[in-house]
């Protein structure tokens, strides 16, 4: 049964998402009412109509262009829009152009959100919680840094001008710090705005989809690598030392909206990674595949830095789960998916 609505309507960006899904699930068995964005009228019914049980808690709005604050005056029209999860911004690995498609857009996209709020909220809006990335707080030029802990205090020192020329991945990994920086300096600049900002800096999120994907196409990127090692030759690589569960990052915006304390905070929500354990794990949970996994180096726990995600534990909280639950999950769905699509 749902929970009673009673604590008013979050108007969220990204919905239709991996992540963005597990957010409309959290709030609405939170007890808020959602209204849903999308590019699109179709995009928009479409995210609804997962939540059958809720339809009477949903609404939508059509956002042709996030980058554009007046594209959002219909979302905030009716008054009821009382906070904000911004959970919409591009993944893009491999730009053509990083300034037009990935840092534009992520800036924007970012800062145009906080000047609707302010613009069309009509002073209902009291705060507004964004998904930034653990990407925004690393420093990859560092590599794995043994020893060493990144918490809430550390910020990417990519700059503009470097992310401009720089390769797709350091590009993204700066596009997510300069849009979070953009809207602590929006802030900064707007100390009257009559509402807060909070960021949660996951780092791959990983574990189940809200409603279960019925195809591996348009699979979520982080997703998409466990999916990738199913007939791989070998483990992948070590990237991001961390990594999130869905549903805690769902928890975290949530809970941030509710707890005071939350208000002009970052928060880090994860924990170490390791690919190599995560097909350990894969491989003792599903004998079916066992032999399609990659073995590795059974048991190795490659040296790296830490990550420090205990002040979303303090302040929100948040009670991480274990990686063989959200393992397990994931992969439980992919193969799934993949029977859906007769190829499991």
């Amino acid at each position: 049964m749902s929970a009673p609505q009673t604590k008013g309507t979050i108007l969220v960006t990204g919905g239709g998402g991996f992540v963005g899904g597990q957010i409309i699930r959290e709030a609405l068995e939170s007890g808020f009412s959602v209204r849903v964005t999308a590019r699109t009228a179709s995009s928009a019914a479409r995210t609804v109509a997962r939540y059958p049980a809720h339809a009477a808690s949903l609404s939508t709005a059509v956002i042709p262009d996030m980058t554009v604050a007046d594209s959002y005056a219909e979302a905030f029209a009716d008054g009821s829009i009382v906070d904000i999860v911004h959970a919409a911004s591009p993944f893009v690995l491999a730009p053509e152009d990083n300034v037009r498609d990935l840092l534009n857009p992520a800036v924007k996209g970012a800062t145009s959100i906080l000047d609707a709020a302010l613009r069309y909220g009509g002073g209902k809006v009291k705060h507004v919680v964004a998904t930034s990335s653990f990407a925004s707080v690393v420093d990859i030029g560092k590599g794995k840094r043994p020893g060493y802990t990144y918490s809430e205090k550390d910020w990417n020192p990519a700059t503009w001008d470097e992310a401009a020329v720089a390769d797709g991945v350091t590009a993204y990994c700066a596009s997510k710090k300069l849009a979070e920086r953009a809207m602590w300096d929006w802030m900064a600049a707007h100390g009257d705005a009559g509402f807060a900002l909070t960021t949660i800096c996951p780092p791959w999120v990983f574990g189940p989809y809200a409603i279960p994907p019925t195809s591996t196409k348009g699979l979520s990127e982080s997703v998409m690598l466990f999916d990738s090692m199913i007939d791989a030759d070998s483990v992948l690589p070590f990237d991001f030392g961390g990594y999130a569960d869905a549903r805690e990052v769902a928890f975290a915006h949530v809970r941030a909206l509710e707890v005071p304390e939350a208000a002009g905070k970052r928060f880090v929500v994860g924990q170490d990674f390791r690919y190599q354990r995560a097909v350990d794990v894969a491989r003792e949970k599903f004998p079916e595949i066992r032999e399609r996994l990659p073995k590795g180096n059974e048991g190795e726990w490659e040296p790296a830095y830490h990550i420090d995600g205990s002040e979303a534990t303090r302040v929100l909280g948040l009670k991480y789960g274990t990686l063989e639950d959200t393992v397990a999950l994931t992969y439980a769905q992919l193969i799934k998916a993949r029977e859906l699509e007769g190829r499991a």
